[in-house]
């Protein structure tokens, strides 16, 4: 299962593998928070806008077929092979010049940076003003089986 950063962070992965049984979840509306790591730029661009606007507002359990055909993962794997072909993809790229792979990552990579420190920048200042309000507030005593304020 992947929860929040569990599954936002796969806006940086290169090459992402999910079991056919796992399930993805970004629960920041649910909790009354604002989404984290940048994710409100990275995930409309791995996904779509509207793929990403469902992840980011629904707060809703994704399941491998859909992570999938959302394009928030590249491989869907059974589990007892998840570890076997991820290490499969692992050896090929091991075997390929280091100088060279680090030229397409950093290709990829540098001309998004400054839209990255934005949007975590933008994302750190929703967060910081949701964090203890009410909806966050309601969240959390439900959470924890409390009543809230």
């Amino acid at each position: 299962m992947g929860v929040g950063i569990g599954t936002t962070i796969l806006g940086y992965a290169d090459l992402a593998f999910m079991s056919s049984t796992a399930r993805l979840k970004c629960p920041f509306t649910s909790l009354g928070v604002a989404p984290e790591a940048a994710s409100s730029y990275l995930l409309p661009q791995l996904v779509g806008r509207q793929n990403a606007a469902w992840l980011l507002m629904s707060s809703e359990w994704v399941d491998a077929e859909e992570a999938l055909r959302m394009g928030l993962v590249w491989k869907v794997c059974d589990p007892a092979d998840l570890l076997a072909q991820a290490r499969q993809h692992a050896e090929i790229l091991a075997s390929r010049p280091i100088a060279s792979l680090m030229a397409v990552k950093h290709t990829i990579v540098e001309p998004i940076r400054p839209e990255i420190a934005a949007a975590s920048a933008r994302e750190n200042a929703h967060f910081a003003k949701l964090l203890g309000g009410q909806a966050n507030a309601d969240a959390l005593a439900k959470f924890t089986g409390r009543r809230g304020t």
